[in-house]
């Protein structure tokens, strides 16, 4: 899937002033891909608000798994538009089924106090694939990565350089869709590797109960940018990650945080 197409996907068609559809990818998952939601439910909220406001936040349980060969309607419910910040609820359902609910809250940029916890930045992936490391790229799709060797010491600490690969000549808030969308890929699964399994084990029954996504910097999604993510916690049949997006430069521009299903099956 050229990355244009995909910036097609997560733009779902316009039914009526809050009510959107949107098509739905297959990516060989057991259902549908929880990114393909976020992305979607966040289009569909921005494209009520009013122009200059920049998503700052989305919140969103997933209640149900999607059928991957199924579309998705969105209805958006406006709660309040203030002088600066302007917030909705996105609902998503396939038929009668409703697959996940989300907040999103949207701010008109202004300058104010500035810092950040210092960047570990590790080397930058140029250098790791002159050293010989792969990019490894998910069939079909325009999502590369390239792995930074974990720690045997640190095995809940995750981190890899991604980009959507191509050109893409879009605003700030595509590229915040866009974002919330490669966010999801390999996070809980992240929870794994202290455990020594894959995401792939037949015994295991994955998936995402909830995500929130903060956005801080603009970024373009087809520049490489660093996925440092951290499994923080798992137990009683769930985990919880953290993850936070820098540019080559150690800025911030997302925080990311999701609570996920990881269930043995019983045999």
């Amino acid at each position: 899937m050229p990355l244009k197409t995909l910036a097609e996907l997560v733009q779902p068609d316009l039914l009526d002033t809050r009510h959107f559809c949107g098509q739905s990818q297959d990516l060989g998952l057991p259902q549908l891909y929880g990114g393909q939601v976020l992305g979607q439910a966040l289009s569909a909220a921005q494209r009520t608000v009013e122009e200059g406001r920049l998503a700052h936040s989305l919140h969103g349980y997933f209640i149900a798994p999607g059928d991957p060969n199924a579309p998705v309607d969105y209805e958006v419910d406006i709660l309040r538009d203030g002088g600066s910040f302007s917030t909705r609820r996105v609902t998503a359902t396939q038929a009668d089924t409703t697959l996940f609910i989300s907040s999103a809250s949207f701010h008109r940029p202004e300058s104010g106090l500035e810092h950040q916890a210092p960047a570990d930045l590790p080397p930058f992936p140029e250098a790791l694939m002159a050293q010989g490391t792969r990019v490894e790229r998910y069939p079909g799709h325009p999502i590369e990565f390239v792995r930074i060797a974990p720690s045997e010491q640190d095995p809940q600490h995750v981190r890899h350089w991604c980009r959507l690969s191509g050109e893409l000549d879009a605003p700030a808030d595509l590229h915040q869709v866009l974002l919330a969308y490669s966010s999801d890929f390999y996070l809980i699964a992240s929870a794994l590797r202290p455990h020594q399994r894959d995401f792939r084990d037949p015994n295991l029954r994955i998936a995402s109960l909830d995500h929130a996504i903060w956005f801080h910097e603009h970024a373009d999604i087809t520049d490489w940018l660093l996925y440092d993510i951290t499994a923080v916690w798992s137990g009683h049949g769930r985990a919880l990650c953290r993850g936070v997006f820098y540019n080559q430069q150690g800025v911030r521009i997302a925080s990311v945080a999701q609570e996920g299903l990881i269930r043995l099956k019983k045999g």
